[in-house]
């Protein structure tokens, strides 16, 4: 007989009609309760796979079938409670997610607690403030019409994979904002392909911490592990190098960082932790960017009515010309669009908290270590808040309507919101908006698509394309 610790992935839900879009998710899971190497095996690979139908409503639940107490809330109130009201509570990020970050990250914001965070979040949240985007957004614009150029150039019907091309714009914008240096698409393309290898070979849970370890344990790094952090590391350290010895241009965020240090030497910004501050803000801005445009151009090609709306906005605030910074506001079905997208395919599905103290979220007494579980695919996929909670409707979006208060966390919430929400936000609508006025995005014929959840979530193996002119 032999034992094989393979598991077969759940089928994929799609479906089309008039006026109808219900886009790529897993079957929900209808293994036994208990089953959980199953689960654990399935939830390694992609964490989506393990949720059953029930975790869509809203509950507060919890499992402990390792020993160590694991609770997912997926209440709106409850949600509050653990990310603002005590968020002093549950501010540690999971094990499972520092472990797997902090090779790449080192004491980044991102993954940072403490003192460490009390004390940067406010130097990044204003390097990356909504008021620096005039400061920025001539780079988003530039590179993205660079990207025209090329696409122009493209022979007809060439097949491409929209999640690289959408990579390597959004790690050049980013390259230039953070470092103020221009890195070109072959370093680019190596931070892409790196960091896509990094996710690949990084788990979801880390076993350790789920049997027991106080903070699980470090990624074993293999070769492939350390060549892909090899890949993504050489650019950045080389680019952050370059600028810290003045051969880059000034006004980038990292010139910002280094001009506060500078002012405030309490800060201990040294080489190291200027280096993990601008890695975390290139990761966090590159990835999370690139994977939200990849699923809106899916979901723009199979929802022509969609696409038809946005052409026809984009051709009434712009003409011709293209789309600047100054028509963000007035391009609002591209914005809905854009918050559809991020709504059914929220770039960090997974939001994991470590309980510092014994707790109580709703009905469940919370003990001391326990991971909290929150999860933005769930939660905005809620059929006791949302209506079609499986459906492409931005239109949901338009007319001042706002979802109800924490059911909506793409960026996370309370004092842990991203802080280059709206630097990432402007980013998207003003790349799709450009890139939409001169092309139509089409899913090349007999590819399949299915999200996957690894450290953000994008469609496993890339999105093949074809490009258009319009």
């Amino acid at each position: 007989m032999r034992f094989s610790l393979r598991v077969a992935p759940p089928k994929i839900i799609e479906t089309r009609g008039n006026g109808v879009f219900e886009p790529a998710r897993p079957e929900p899971f209808t293994g036994p309760p208990r089953d959980y190497l199953k689960m654990f095996l399935l939830a390694r690979k992609d964490y989506l796979s393990v949720f059953r139908s029930g975790d869509y409503r809203s509950r507060v639940s919890q499992m402990r079938g390792f020993g160590r107490q694991l609770v997912m809330v997926n209440v709106p109130e409850q949600v509050k409670y653990v990310l603002a009201t005590r968020h002093d509570n549950f501010e540690r990020k999971s094990p499972a997610m520092r472990r797997a970050l902090e090779y790449l990250l080192g004491d980044g914001l991102f993954i940072s607690d403490g003192e460490t965070w009390k004390c940067r979040r406010p130097l990044v949240s204003d390097i990356v403030h909504k008021s620096r985007l005039p400061q920025f957004a001539g780079h988003m614009e530039a590179v993205t019409l660079d990207l025209v150029q090329r696409w122009q150039g493209l022979p007809p019907d060439t097949v491409i994979d929209a999640l690289a091309e959408m990579g390597g714009l959004t790690a050049e914008i980013i390259a230039r904002a953070v470092f103020g240096d221009d890195i070109g698409p072959d370093d680019a393309g190596e931070v892409v392909a790196g960091f896509t290898s990094f996710q690949s070979l990084v788990d979801n849970l880390n076993l350790a911490y789920v049997a027991g370890f106080d903070n699980g344990i470090p990624l074993l790094k293999t070769p492939r592990l350390r060549r892909a952090i090899w890949r993504v590391r050489r650019v950045i350290d080389r680019i952050a190098i370059n600028h810290l010895e003045g051969r880059s241009h000034d006004g980038s965020m990292l010139d910002l960082l280094v001009r506060r240090q500078q002012k405030n030497p309490e800060l201990g910004l040294d080489h190291d932790a200027l280096r993990n501050e601008a890695a975390t803000i290139f990761m966090a801005g590159q990835e999370t960017t690139a994977a939200t445009l990849t699923w809106a151009w899916y979901l723009l090609a199979n929802a022509p009515w969609s696409e038809a709306a946005l052409h026809e906005e984009i051709e009434r605030v712009c003409g011709r010309r293209p789309p600047t910074l100054d028509d963000v506001p007035k391009l609002e079905y591209c914005r809905a669009v854009v918050e559809e997208t991020l709504r059914l395919y929220p770039p960090v599905p997974v939001l994991g908290r470590q309980a510092r103290e014994a707790d109580r979220i709703g009905s469940i007494d919370v003990l001391p270590a326990a991971i909290i579980t929150i999860s933005p695919w769930l939660l905005h996929r809620n059929p006791d808040i949302w209506t079609r909670p499986h459906h492409f409707v931005p239109e949901r979006f338009l007319g001042g309507w706002r979802p109800v208060p924490y059911s909506y966390i793409p960026f996370a919430s309370g004092p842990r919101i991203c802080a280059g929400l709206q630097f990432g936000l402007t980013e998207t609508i003003l790349c799709l908006a450009i890139l939409a006025q001169r092309f139509t995005v089409r899913v090349a014929p007999g590819a399949t698509v299915r999200p996957a959840s690894r450290l953000t979530l994008r469609p496993q193996n890339g999105l093949p394309v074809t490009i258009h002119t319009r």
